[in-house]
């Protein structure tokens, strides 16, 4: 009888967990319309046409966003409460040269983007794994994921090689900042989530609540700092000219490191950003080629998700080296392949 009303209990908050799941997402999707309808109405209302592209391109990257935060916090979640620790530790080399590796491959297994890819890589510190192969996890499952690769190949038909150097350059570059946070990385500059004791583990109920608790918790911390990095993303598409972006067409040198950083501060989603590289034919293949390698891995909102779920300090050293090391991967690859 206890046996059954446990499972009972279980069944019932795990569906009270999903129903909050949609609503939460359905809830802010509509605020995302509501605010694109009426952000351009009042910006016409105060004859400021800036301001209307401000709201457009802020509710654009929210609206991107939104689905794939509510998609890794849903896993986040689901990891935390049902899957045990010692899962991670037999999938996973005990040693983190070999774990590195392991866990970018890992990351073709989930179909997100970079919102979905930070708190599933704080569920999975929480359940015992290394920091190093979390991160190389985080950075590689946004860029190497069947969706991004399929949408790449449909941006640039016929051009296989484009497809093959973002694969290369992303994997390369998830595995190398995974060894270099083991190498060289430091506890006091990573907030680690708090991990989970046994007896949380142990009870159907205590693993459904924890998922409730858990998805509540990831998806509007996380969804703060997302409206955050949208709302930088759009104010540098205001202040910045495309005049500006002309000049630097011209030169390779210039233009890698420029889409390099367009991709930071645009924010656009990996499951789209091969469109919009598509879209810059004046640019050289391998500028291309880093606006899509950095991109997934570094840009403003995700900077800001990192700040919130692992602290300031580290957010500031990892992007600054992922910037680093994302464009080298992309120039070399690109040199080779493109």
């Amino acid at each position: 009888m206890y046996n059954q009303r446990t499972v009972a209990d279980g069944l019932r908050l795990a569906v009270r967990a999903s129903v909050y799941a949609v609503l939460g997402g359905v809830a802010l999707l509509a605020i995302a319309t509501v605010v694109s309808v009426l952000g351009p109405l009042l910006a016409l209302d105060l004859y400021t046409p800036p301001v209307a592209a401000w709201w457009t391109v802020f509710t654009a990257v929210a609206v991107q966003g939104v689905p794939f935060l509510l998609l890794g916090t849903v896993v986040s979640a689901a990891i935390g409460a049902f899957v045990p620790e010692r899962v991670f530790r037999r999938l996973l080399p005990r040693n983190p040269a070999l774990a590195v590796p392991v866990a970018g491959v890992a990351g073709v297994v989930l179909p997100g983007c970079e919102c979905a890819s930070v708190p599933v890589a704080g569920s999975l510190m929480r359940r015992g794994v290394a920091p190093a192969a979390a991160l190389a996890f985080l950075l590689s499952a946004p860029a190497i994921n069947p969706v991004v690769l399929v949408a790449t190949s449909i941006a640039f038909p016929g051009q296989p090689r484009m497809v093959l150097a973002r694969l290369l350059a992303s994997l390369a570059t998830a595995v190398v900042m995974g060894w270099l946070w083991a190498r060289f990385g430091k506890e006091k500059w990573l907030r680690l989530p708090k991990p989970r004791t046994a007896g949380q583990e142990s009870h159907a109920t205590g693993g459904a609540r924890a998922f409730v608790t858990g998805l509540q918790h990831d998806f509007l911390h996380a969804g703060g700092f997302l409206v955050l990095g949208a709302a930088a993303a759009a104010t540098f598409n205001i202040v910045v000219p495309r005049s500006v972006l002309d000049v630097f067409t011209g030169s390779p040198w210039l233009a890698v490191p420029l889409l390099a950083v367009l991709a930071v501060v645009l924010c656009v989603c990996s499951e789209a950003d091969a469109f919009v590289a598509a879209s810059l034919s004046a640019f050289p293949p391998t500028a291309r080629l880093a606006f899509m390698v950095v991109g997934p891995m570094v840009d403003l909102k995700l900077i800001a998700l990192q700040a919130g779920t692992f602290g300031r300090s580290f957010a500031v050293r990892f992007a600054s080296a992922t910037w680093v090391v994302a464009l080298t991967a992309s120039v070399l690859v690109g040199w080779w392949l493109l």
